[in-house]
Parts: C-alpha cells; structure tokens; sequence
C-alpha cells in the first residue's frame, strides 16, 4: 500500500530500499534509471509512451529500492485519492458497550476495500459543538473519493448534512437518504421470517421476540418478519410477547425474565440479535428452565460467542463477507454514475441471509 513519506535523494552506490530512514524519490529513481522523470511517471502509470523494456526495467528498479508513489501529488495530478471515508459511530461505546457484530463487519469493509484497490480512512466523530458540516469538511480536506457510513444515530445532523451533498455515500443498515446515497442491508425480515417459520415446524405456538432499538431500520425490520410470519401461520401474538431490548446481554436477560413470567409463557423466543438471544438463556437458566427442552431460543447475526454458547445457539446468519463487498460495489456503482440527474434515492442492495441451526432449539413440548 502507498505512503506518503518524505522525499530525498540517496547517493550511495548500492541498491537499498532505505538511506538515512527515507524512501526513495521520483528523481533518484530517474537519475538511476538514465531517464527523466517524466518517463518514470509515464512507465510506472502504463503509458503507452514508453516501451515494455524501459517500462520493465524503471518498474523492477523501482521495486529493488522500495519506491512509493508520492501519494498527495499522485491525488492532485490525477484529481483522485482512491480513498475512501468510513464513518462509525454507533452512539454505545460511550457507555462501554461493544457490538462484535459491528466489528467483524468493519473488517469486512476494509477487506472489500484494499482488494478494490481503495485506501480506508476512518473519519472521527464530531464533537457536539461540531459545525454540521464536519464530515463534508474532511471529505473534501482529503479528497475523498466517496464515504461508507456504519451504524451511525438516525439524529446524527453531520450526517444529515453529508447525505444531502453530492458526496456518493453507501450506508450499511443506516436510515440516511440524499441524491448520492444508497443503503445496504441483510434480508432482515426474511432472515426473521425463517427463524418464526423454524420454530413453528418444530411445534412451538406460542413465541415471543425480543427487539433491538426499534429506530433503527434492522430492529424494525426483524418485528416487521417476526409478525408477518405470525401472521401467515396463524399464530397469536399477545402484546406481552413483543419485549424491547438493545441488542446487548442484559437487556435479553431483563427481557427474557418479563417473558417467562407472563401468565401463558412462551416456548420459544426469537432475539433480534445474538447477545439478546444469550441473555434470554441466561434468563431461562436463572428461571431453572432448562434450553431447549423448556425453552428454546434464536438469534440474529451469527458471532462468534453463538457457536460458544451451551448449548450453540441457533441463528440467522448475516454474510458479513458479502455486505461488506455490496457496500463497496455500491459506492463504485454511484461513483461510475456520476452526478445524479434526480434526488431520487438509489435501490437498496439487499444480501440473503441463511439459518443455522444449533442445539438452542428443539421440537415443542
């Protein structure tokens, strides 16, 4: 990966990448190869210009001295960074809590990055006296090519400001929309619909759910799949059976007990996530119900800790894999279509996801 980097020129005689702790130049590497610099720049960039074997030979030495393109000029002279803006700021951390969801989707984003060949900048969170036009300050500052945004709050006025420029910006499960926008997210209420539909085929009638923080788009999503499901098959949903949470263990543990304590308790629960889904077993345990012959439970997303879990916990699966790549091939879908002839948002980029099924969940009693 380039680096900007200081520049100066080496005098010794030996090929070696390193002279008084600095990298090479485009001059130095001229005066070695016998050419002038221009010829470098156009060998090094595929020029048609210059023949295969000066391209050859510029390129090879370029390698033995660990030459690295001057990444800011390269910016100006070609009008592009090939970097890309990453704004997370799920509002929980403050409070010390952590999503590891969230973190295996970061590192997804910047694997569909670097081998699209982009940079990845991580733009910091504005402070609350911030101007509202932080973010756009900071794409513009660093000529940023366009921005992915993670799980940022819906009242985020920075981001409102950056979603209504003509900055291309893909969200991944966030509620922003602009004339260069687009939101990618898992089939949240299909995944929903498959773990109700389990459930009922293994016998259970009467499920509940916990939900996440029903603003944000996949909390609503996963109550939207759980009640149609209910509702196809039939089954009835007294308003108890619907618990809010926050997509943490403790409020899947508060929630679970509110659930195991209603007159006709659920057999099943569907959690909205995995941590909750694990907070409802701790529930049951501390209940001296036994999961899954008294109690089974499902989750949503598929972290490590499921699998972890004793029983393993049975969970729709999002492909973190797969949305980090849609969040990249959307961005690039907006940058290739250039300014937009309408403010009309762009289709979202929805990514299947798949149930597996674990020892949390078992035919109905």
């Amino acid at each position: 990966m380039p680096h900007a980097c200081h520049q100066v020129f080496l005098t010794s005689a030996a090929l070696s990448p390193w002279q008084n702790g600095y990298f090479v130049n485009i001059r130095e590497l001229a005066r070695r190869s016998g050419v002038s610099t221009a010829t470098v720049s156009r060998a090094l960039n595929g020029r048609a210009e210059v023949s295969e074997a000066t391209r050859e030979r510029i390129r090879r030495l370029a390698s033995e001295l660990g030459y690295a393109p001057n990444e800011p000029a390269r910016t100006l002279v070609r009008r592009r960074s090939d970097t890309i803006g990453l704004i997370w700021d799920s509002g929980q951390e403050a409070q010390g809590l952590h999503n590891p969801f969230l973190l295996g989707l970061l590192s997804a984003v910047r694997t569909a990055l670097s081998e699209a060949d982009y940079h990845l900048m991580l733009l910091t969170t504005p402070a609350p006296d911030a101007p509202d036009t932080s973010h756009l300050q900071a794409v513009r500052q660093h000529n940023l090519e366009g921005v992915i945004v993670l799980t940022t709050p819906p009242d985020d006025r920075c981001l409102r400001m950056l979603a209504a420029s003509p900055v291309p910006c893909a969200g991944i499960d966030t509620a922003f929309t602009g004339p260069r926008t687009v939101r990618v997210s898992s089939d949240n209420a299909a995944g929903a619909e498959a773990a109700v539909d389990h459930l009922y085929a293994l016998g259970h009638r009467r499920i509940a759910t916990i939900t996440g923080p029903l603003h944000l788009p996949p909390a609503a999503e996963r109550l939207t799949g759980y009640r149609r499901a209910c509702a196809r098959l039939g089954l009835d949903v007294p308003e108890g059976y619907v618990a809010k949470g926050d997509f943490f263990l403790a409020s899947g543990q508060a929630a679970g007990r509110r659930l195991l304590r209603a007159a006709q308790p659920p057999t099943a629960i569907f959690a909205a996530g995995d941590q909750m889904a694990i907070g409802a077993m701790h529930a049951a345990a501390d209940a001296g119900l036994s999961v899954p012959r008294d109690l089974a439970v499902v989750g949503f997303d598929d972290i490590d800790a499921a699998a972890l879990v004793r029983p393993a916990l049975t969970t729709v699966a999002q492909d973190q894999r797969a949305l980090g790549e849609a969040a990249v091939a959307a961005l690039r879908t907006l940058l290739d279509a250039g300014e937009p002839a309408a403010t009309a948002a762009a289709e979202p980029w929805i990514v299947s996801t798949r149930l597996l099924i674990r020892g949390s969940s078992r035919p109905g009693v």
